[in-house]
């Protein structure tokens, strides 16, 4: 070790270690040009392969796929808190972080303007970094390099237009990355740098406007913060997939960007797959006609070039919001006794695409058919739209039928059924035309007439994308029902319209009876027998919630359960299923770990068959991607963030002799 080394490296091998075969793996490696300062002390651990939990989701496959098998579904129901930490403090909080933990040590955003350092099997914290004045974060996670070639291991994230890189044993500026660890990067992303190499690839965080910053993924040097590449999302004269921008939609289009919050990425093949978003404006698109690559499309691309190599586009011309929330997974499936390298892709629409990851070719096939046209003045709308052969169904409601799917009394409750039949009433009935079905239009001055359309602009599969166990060939994802209610019509001055527009060069956007924006969905409020408000309920049957299974070898939904419960109802129709975002975790203890319901519960259901095995309730909603790791005492835990509070749960300890 270096003589002016300031960090005290405590090994401490138990026999466990020993038994386990551990591999070393120090947080800090000597010698590599850390700066760690006295005050903190970093103990070097035995910590066996796969027990990390060392990315966003976990690996570069985004599988959220643990190897460890501590707990498994015969001891699941005896987890109990272990430790619980507060990460709002005064700056506000950001409660869809999912945290990482490498060497038995946890990194995670906090407050707004803070990055922590915790001991991850006890919640102490070994450090904190602070931003600069003026400077907030707003991101998911951290990501973490673990150097080389002289360079420390650091921490990686974004703060609004800027990359930040610290030293991941003390929390201080990586030296020589940028200015004092801090590099300009101009457009803002609020997701997790994807690491490959010396690479950190980033997505942007545009906004929904029509036009403004591009939504370019980028990539940088995270030695010493240089721009490597940029792939333009918007491909411009001269580049594959221009010509399906017509009549120049494609000037200074925004949207169409990665502002899922990670992505995922081959590293035997060196391929990157980017979930890119749709365009803006989200509901009317007559100012960009063509089917406008490469919004709502997977893009695979070389990770250390951004070199285009394939791309399958799931929605053409979107005027749903149909965005791509999260990339695909990556998983291995076995057909006709060979092995197919895939990914499982699904997002807000609720449509599963199986692909050969390779090539883009999807496995199980996949057809155009045609789908419902509409009356908007000047707008252009796509013929057909893809549709996976297998699964042959989506995950989530894609289509309304009043006599079959409105909500009735033996679901909620007369006064909710009779709310639900008076908004249906006053917006002139809500047509659907079954999957793609676009917003009619509306002319000022005429009797209301709607369109509900299914899932809507938060539903199907979001953000929190699903898991994968490479072991089974399984796919988990949290799919929820939302929709969204109204019509096209001219934007009238004064009125606020919402997220979606720029406000200047959209002549038309989305209105409701209930007024213009972009949230408007067919719910009713939920009220006791003395008018008492309880919630806010869809207007159609339950279940409005679920987890799925989809055994990507044969294309198969495998098994779903009603995910979440509304407790405002009576005991027997409580298991309705719930909203929420995030996605599920599994682990080769047969287990899958899902929050992600606004009931505050979090879940353990087996993965071999969805039967719920343990749940707990907690003090604030769970809408964080679960993680699960070993500690430093040998223990597997589970932790999720809920709202306010990092929660960490574990088996107890058993009883000495």
């Amino acid at each position: 070790m270096v003589a002016s080394m300031q960090l005290t490296i405590r090994m401490h091998f138990t026999s466990w270690v020993v038994q386990r075969r551990a591999r070393f793996v120090a947080v800090v490696l000597s010698g590599l040009g850390c700066f760690c300062g006295p005050e903190l002390e970093v103990m070097a651990q035995a910590i066996p392969p796969g027990d990390d939990w060392p990315s966003y989701s976990r690996d570069l496959a985004g599988t959220r796929y643990s190897p460890l098998t501590e707990i498994d579904s015969s001891n699941v129901g005896r987890l109990t808190q272990a430790w619980s930490v507060p990460v709002a403090e005064d700056s506000g909080n950001n409660p869809q972080v999912t945290p990482i933990v490498v060497g038995g040590i946890m990194y995670l955003p906090a407050g707004g303007n803070k990055v922590l350092a915790l001991e991850a099997h006890t919640g102490n914290r070994l450090w904190r970094y602070e931003l600069p004045p003026g400077m907030t974060t707003e991101v998911r996670g951290v990501a973490y390099w673990p150097g080389g070639d002289g360079f420390a291991p650091r921490i990686v994230f974004t703060a609004g237009p800027r990359l930040v890189a610290l030293d991941a044993a003390s929390g201080r500026p990586a030296a020589g990355f940028g200015d004092n660890g801090i590099v300009e990067i101009a457009v803002p992303w609020n997701g997790v740098p994807t690491i490959y190499r010396n690479l950190a690839i980033l997505g942007a965080t545009t906004g929904e406007i029509a036009l403004g910053a591009p939504g370019d993924t980028r990539a940088f040097d995270v030695r010493t913060g240089a721009h490597i590449w940029n792939f333009h999302t918007v491909p411009v004269p001269g580049e594959f997939g221009h010509a399906t921008w017509l009549d120049h939609g494609w000037r200074n289009r925004s949207g169409v960007n990665v502002w899922a919050w990670y992505m995922t990425l081959d590293a035997q093949r060196g391929i990157l797959y980017m979930p890119v978003a749709s365009a803006a404006g989200n509901y009317w698109g007559g100012d960009r006609p063509g089917d406008n690559l490469f919004s709502n499309s997977i893009v695979a691309v070389d990770a250390l070039t951004g070199k285009y190599l394939w791309h399958f586009q799931t929605v053409h011309h979107d005027l749903w919001d149909a965005d791509m929330p999260s990339p695909p997974v990556l998983v291995d499936i076995e057909q006709d006794g060979r092995t197919i390298p895939a990914l499982a892709s699904v997002g807000k629409t609720g449509y599963v695409f199986i692909l050969n990851r390779v090539t883009g070719e999807p496995v199980f096939g996949v057809e155009e058919r045609p789908v419902p046209q509409g009356d908007v003045p000047g707008e252009w709308y796509s013929p057909t739209q893809p549709f996976p052969l297998k699964p042959s169904r989506p995950l989530s409601r894609v289509a309304f039928n009043k006599e079959r799917d409105m909500v009735r009394v033996e679901d909620t409750s007369a006064q909710h059924v009779a709310e639900c039949q008076a908004l249906w009433d006053s917006s002139g009935g809500f047509h659907n035309e079954g999957p793609y079905t676009p917003f009619a239009f509306h002319a000022e001055g005429d009797p209301p007439s709607s369109t509900i359309q299914l899932p809507g602009g938060t539903g199907g599969v979001n953000w929190g994308g699903p898991a994968a166990d490479p072991t089974t060939g399984y796919i988990f994802a949290n799919a929820h029902d939302t929709s969204l209610v109204g019509w096209i019509e001219r934007k009238r001055p004064g009125l606020n319209y919402g997220r979606g527009t720029d406000g200047s060069t959209i002549p038309y956007d989305r209105g409701s009876v209930g007024g213009a924006g972009p949230y408007s969905t067919f719910s009713a409020q939920l009220k006791d027998s003395d008018g008492n408000v309880l919630g806010t309920l869809p207007c159609y049957r339950p279940p409005w919630g679920r987890l799925v299974a989809v055994d990507a070898n044969t294309g198969e939904i495998a098994w779903e359960s009603t995910l979440g419960l509304t407790e405002a109802l009576p005991a027997d129709k409580q298991l309705t299923g719930g909203s929420g975002s995030a996605g599920p975790t599994v682990t080769a203890g047969g287990l899958v770990f899902v929050g992600a319901t606004n009931d505050r519960r979090l879940r353990a259901f087996d993965a071999k068959t969805g039967q719920e095995l343990w749940t707990v309730e907690l003090d604030s909603t769970v809408n964080a991607n679960p993680m699960t790791y070993l500690g430093r005492d040998g223990k597997q835990y589970v932790a999720a963030i809920a709202t306010e509070s990092l929660v960490a749960f574990s088996l107890p300890s058993p009883i000495r002799q």
